[in-house]
């Protein structure tokens, strides 16, 4: 008896109900309702991967791996490193995948000394490269530039200061690294769904909507043609920190 090879339809199911969820408002809502529930649990904050602690929901880690199976860059740059967990993580889907010289770029203004030690004696650490400064400081641009090889496939993740200024100078700088195909990935995009009252208020910084990721990657995206926001992908985006953030490059 030979069973039927149904992957192809699996596939086009997959992204046939993506697309509905993305247009489906209540569920929308009601996953917004319990991450704001959750968040008296420090939800966000109660993962690690191999060890590290990783701020990140797992919807956030799962999309991300995806993202990197699927369009194989050679490098990943991340602004804000905090305890190392999502530096760790991209670090070890590109050891999973074989490329002997991919690795991830992570800058920060402030590389603690205890998280420094954490990444630096993971088995991980030969594929991180860690910058400490300013991400759109002009020295540090060019140290992250002086990490991308020739001909490298680039994705960056934007997840350090989530102001609208901030986020908006850095989809400035960084999204033109971003190769074609590749995906430039602009974290806690939920912030802009949240109104005063919902806004999480257990974080060093609170920022509420306008002066967030949301607008500043909605308002870059009005300047360029080279990206868009990946309906699939994101449409999936339920239980998520950054819904509407993952967006792919179509133009070189």
């Amino acid at each position: 008896m030979t069973t039927k090879d149904d992957r192809l339809e699996f596939e086009a199911h997959k992204r046939e109900m993506s697309l509905a969820l993305g247009k489906d408002e209540a569920s929308f809502q009601q996953s917004l309702n319990t991450l704001i529930g959750l968040d008296k649990f420090d939800y966000f904050y109660l993962w690690s991967w191999m060890g590290v602690p990783i701020i990140q929901l797992p919807v956030d880690i799962l999309a991300t791996q995806e993202v990197i199976w699927a369009t194989k860059p050679d490098v990943i740059i991340e602004t804000g490193i905090a305890r190392g967990g999502s530096l760790i993580f991209m670090a070890s889907i590109l050891a999973a995948m074989g490329n002997d010289k991919a690795k991830v770029v992570g800058v920060d203004i402030d590389i603690r000394a205890h998280n420094r030690q954490s990444i630096e004696s993971h088995p991980m650490s030969s594929r991180i490269k860690m910058i400490q400064g300013g991400s759109v400081d002009d020295d540090v641009l060019a140290a992250v530039k002086a990490e991308i090889p020739p001909g490298a496939r680039v994705m960056v993740v934007l997840d350090s200061d989530h102001s609208y200024e901030h986020v908006l100078a850095e989809c400035r700088a960084y999204g033109p690294l971003v190769t074609e195909g590749c995906y430039l990935v602009v974290a806690d995009t939920l912030i802009g769904h949240l109104t005063e009252e919902q806004a999480f208020t257990k974080r060093s910084k609170v920022w509420l909507r306008g002066n967030e990721p949301l607008k500043a990657v909605t308002d870059y995206l009005a300047e360029t043609d080279r990206f868009e926001v990946d309906p699939v992908l994101n449409g999936k985006l339920v239980l998520s920190s950054s819904p509407g953030g993952y967006c792919i490059c179509r133009k070189a």
